[in-house]
């Protein structure tokens, strides 16, 4: 059973990354950040089929049973790096129909962060119901809420509850 964070967020210094690290710290995951692969948009022609998604995603699906997905809030929706790996999941459903079959049963849950509380539930909706449409299973989310006067140690109590959440959930679902 092994889970990985997948990271989508403009900046590698930035609070999303200081709540991820000290969640991969808390939960010994392994970490992905996508700003270290070269991804582009997805196209109709799949003429991008040589770039680095399709590697990565083997690397990810052979090796892990729970992807977790960090993000910032970026105008009340998930990063734009985030939402290009999500629009490039249609390649596993266009060319490489075998390595998506093999999402079926493994798990998602998704993190999110910024400086303030103010998400509604829409805001999860392309994780559970991409889950949902790929024959997944949505173990849920958390929002840090990081801020100058509380810093992402606040949430410390909030992340341990997600892993143990996320470990409970990833066991039982095998």
């Amino acid at each position: 059973m092994r889970s990985i964070i997948i990271l989508g967020s403009s900046r590698n210094d930035g609070d999303t990354s200081k709540v991820v690290n000290l969640l991969k710290e808390k939960s010994d995951w392994d970490l992905i950040d996508l700003n270290d692969y070269d991804f582009s948009y997805y196209d109709y022609e799949h003429k991008n089929s040589g770039d680095d998604f399709l590697p990565m995603m083997r690397n990810i699906i052979d090796n892990y049973d729970t992807l977790i997905f960090a993000t910032p809030v970026y105008w009340y929706s998930m990063s734009g790096i985030m939402k290009v790996f999500f629009d490039r999941i249609t390649d596993l459903l266009e060319i490489e129909k075998d390595l998506g079959r093999k999402l079926r049963g493994k798990n998602m849950a998704a993190l999110s962060c910024s400086i303030g509380n103010h998400l509604g539930d829409q805001f999860w909706l392309p994780f559970s119901e991409t889950a949902k449409y790929l024959g997944m299973n949505y173990l849920g989310n958390v929002h840090a809420v990081i801020n100058d006067s509380t810093g992402f140690e606040a949430e410390t109590d909030k992340l341990e509850k997600f892993i143990a959440l996320i470990n409970t959930a990833a066991k039982s679902s095998h």
